[in-house]
């Protein structure tokens, strides 16, 4: 029974270790990467639309993206949605192309990169520690209700904090790659 109630937050703690890769990857580091604009919302025809589905999102050069929208009416609305936005570059159309050129990071800007990843990956640990409570209160209860004996509670204690170790582990990873990528 124990082994049910782990397996039933093993979801969401995939559900927070892939947001905070999703969250990760948006952060502009000494090479840019196009998640850092696909979800961009574009207001398009009345109504806003992620810039993933307007066109081609590539990254040619370690600092430079570029974006072919598929119909060239989309153009000015992208440069506009660019340029409203906080992502550290200023679009510049040519033809049908718009190229965005991220400044080389400095050493002041990646510390504070990693203050922020560093505040995401708390985050992180803390929903995780949030599942490990619930599941370990949830075994609680089934051994106080009969449901398992006091052998199995103790197994699935240690069960559980070997899933939540491995989560930990798991979002520690992608935060150390992320601090590689920041070094360049």
């Amino acid at each position: 029974m124990y082994k049910d109630i782990i397996q039933k937050i093993k979801p969401e703690l995939e559900k927070i270790a892939n947001h905070l890769k999703e969250e990760v990857d948006k952060i502009h580091s000494s090479r840019v990467n196009p998640s850092l604009v696909e979800d961009l919302e574009v207001d398009c025809f009345g109504q806003k639309t992620p810039l993933k589905q307007l066109g081609t999102i590539l990254a040619p050069q370690p600092n430079q993206i570029t974006i072919e929208p598929w119909d060239k009416s989309y153009v000015q609305p992208i440069e506009k949605a660019i340029s409203q936005s906080d992502i550290g570059a200023t679009p510049n159309v040519s033809g049908e192309t718009i190229r965005l050129n991220f400044p080389l990071l400095t050493e002041e800007y990646k510390e504070k990169l990693f203050r922020s990843i560093s505040e995401k990956l708390e985050e992180a640990r803390q929903n995780i520690r949030h599942w490990r409570k619930e599941s370990w209160e949830e075994i609680q209860q089934a051994f106080k209700d009969g449901g398992i004996r006091e052998d199995e509670k103790f197994k699935g204690k240690d069960d559980l904090q070997k899933v939540v170790d491995e989560y930990n582990k798991k979002v520690e990873g992608i935060i150390e790659n992320k601090k590689k990528e920041i070094k360049g």
